[in-house]
């Protein structure tokens, strides 16, 4: 099977997956809004936002094992492998631990002048902070096990998983649904229950699956290669736990100047945002093992080419899906919740901005952590990463809007942020910065626009309703395939494209 159909496959199953835990997730959502009611909702996203983070810290961390696993199996050494498992399990057993005992510091600060809670919710957001911490440890010491299942690219037991991860959830907001005590205690422990059990399924399908799995730090275990990952991941970890401060400190920034119900609005636009940004991070996450497995296999020009291909099919996924959803947010909005917190609107549409725009550059960090040499670069998107919460608290110690939350954010992680990863693209890996605007940063500029200006103009002539919505959606679509087939895609990509359809359309006349 080659490259291309691989990906596609796989991307296949991640949208199989996506189309119902989307689903599953935005009415849980709803059925958790409307049992906790905003204050308590507020109040988990502040107190419990590294629960929601969760995702991000093991996605994240996951690629630091994925790149080692990845690199060798590129190369073709099983036996490698063996000790990267190993090696990485006693890893992240570690940092799991090292968390644990900063989370119950951290704890003690912010239940002592950082967070403001009402009186009577303190007990309840206490037992939010201790399951976050005991859902933290679990996640980390699942990375080596996913990091096993993306290299191998098995996206199907994947997108079971993660199907499977969706229904608890919504059996867990079923329960507080109709329990009658504390509905947020309640739903915070059975939260935490969650990692445990995804970790125990995918320990014992890699063990039973892969020869690699072997749990034996003994006899698989190298000084060289520990000091290699341990490196690769402190690094690794220090950008991830930056950007993770920043995505939570925000939360308290905005809490502290503006109450529990800005941080509902908060929680609302990054649930959205999340659920939206699968369409692009399911593609990445498919293409990814094959960047780094071409850097393995000493093939630099198929590593390039596949990271602009990445990273301009991850804009337009984006575009594809955000841009009538940035257009129509107050009546969609209107139309999936009961009660709407202030500023979600305006919360929803510059959060997705920010995501779609940081699109143009971010799948260009798989090649320079596949390339090894990132050192100079983590020192340098970690300082961006944690500005934004120092500028974000200047503007609001200024008496600004809540909204510059994000313009601090755009600015910094998209501009500044988006600067440094061409910089060293271009010095680590030969990233030639033409192609980059001729293949990623053109066509995918001139799609958001022109998708825009399109997606506005039949809010100028009809009234506000679901038809409209249709319409908008309608238009912009058509005017992305246009764009995409007539202008942007190459004849390489077309052709891959027609022959999928072609195999749908067999499949389905059979």
């Amino acid at each position: 099977m080659s490259t291309a159909h691989r990906v596609i496959k796989n991307t296949g199953f991640l949208y199989a997956k996506m189309a119902i835990t989307m689903f599953i997730s935005l009415y849980t959502t709803r059925l958790v809004l409307s049992a906790l009611g905003v204050t308590d909702f507020g109040i988990f996203n502040v107190v419990g936002g590294a629960i929601a983070m969760l995702g991000f810290l093991h996605a994240a961390m996951t690629t630091s094992t994925q790149r080692f696993m990845s690199f060798y199996k590129g190369r073709g050494d099983v036996e490698k492998q063996k000790y990267i498992f190993n090696v990485s399990s006693v890893l992240h057993f570690g940092i799991a631990l090292a968390l644990v005992f900063i989370l119950l510091i951290a704890g003690y600060f912010f239940f002592n002048g950082i967070l403001n809670i009402p009186p009577d919710r303190v007990f309840a957001a206490k037992v939010i902070y201790g399951s976050m911490i005991l859902s933290t440890a679990f996640t980390v010491m699942s990375v080596p096990y996913e990091a096993v299942l993306n290299a191998h690219e098995n996206m199907l037991y994947y997108s079971i998983v993660g199907i499977l991860e969706s229904l608890l959830k919504l059996a867990v907001a079923l329960v507080i649904v109709y329990y009658a005590g504390d509905k947020l205690v309640l739903y915070g422990i059975l939260m935490a229950i969650i990692p445990f059990v995804i970790r125990t399924i995918m320990q014992i399908y890699c063990h039973k699956k892969y020869t690699e799995c072997v749990l034996a730090p003994k006899r698989y275990f190298e000084k060289g290669l520990m000091k290699e990952m341990t490196s690769f991941a402190g690094w690794n970890f220090l950008e991830i736990s930056t950007g993770m401060i920043t995505q939570y400190g925000m939360g308290l920034v905005l809490n502290n100047y503006f109450g529990a119900v800005l941080n509902a609005a908060q929680g609302i636009a990054n649930q959205l945002s999340g659920q939206l940004m699968v369409f692009s991070n399911n593609m990445l996450k498919a293409v990814n093992p094959v960047i780094v497995k071409s850097e393995g296999d000493g093939d630099r020009n198929k590593m390039l080419r596949t990271s602009l291909m990445s990273a301009k099919f991850s804009v337009y996924m984006s575009a594809f899906f955000t841009i009538p959803f940035m257009i129509e947010t107050p009546y969609i909005i209107n139309l999936w919740l009961k009660n709407i917190p202030e500023w979600s609107v305006v919360f929803i549409r510059l959060q997705l901005l920010r995501v779609l725009l940081e699109q143009f550059t971010y799948p260009i960090i798989t090649s320079l952590r596949a390339q090894g040499e990132i050192k100079n670069f983590t020192i340098y998107t970690s300082i961006t990463n944690i500005a934004p919460l120092f500028l974000t608290w200047m503007f609001f110690h200024l008496n600004y809007p809540p909204y510059f939350l994000y313009v601090s954010w755009i600015f910094m992680w998209v501009f500044v942020k988006g600067a440094v990863i061409l910089f060293y693209g271009k010095q680590n890996c030969g990233l030639v910065l033409s192609e980059f605007t001729k293949k990623v940063a053109s066509p995918g500029f001139f799609t958001c626009v022109l998708m825009a200006l399109v997606g506005v103009v039949p809010l100028f002539y009809m009234e506000s309703n679901f038809f409209r919505v249709l319409v908008v959606c309608t238009i912009s679509s058509i005017t992305f395939v246009v764009l995409q087939y007539y202008f942007f895609l190459d004849e390489m990509e077309k052709g891959t494209i027609s022959e999928l359809v072609g195999k749908i359309r067999k499949k389905i006349s059979n």
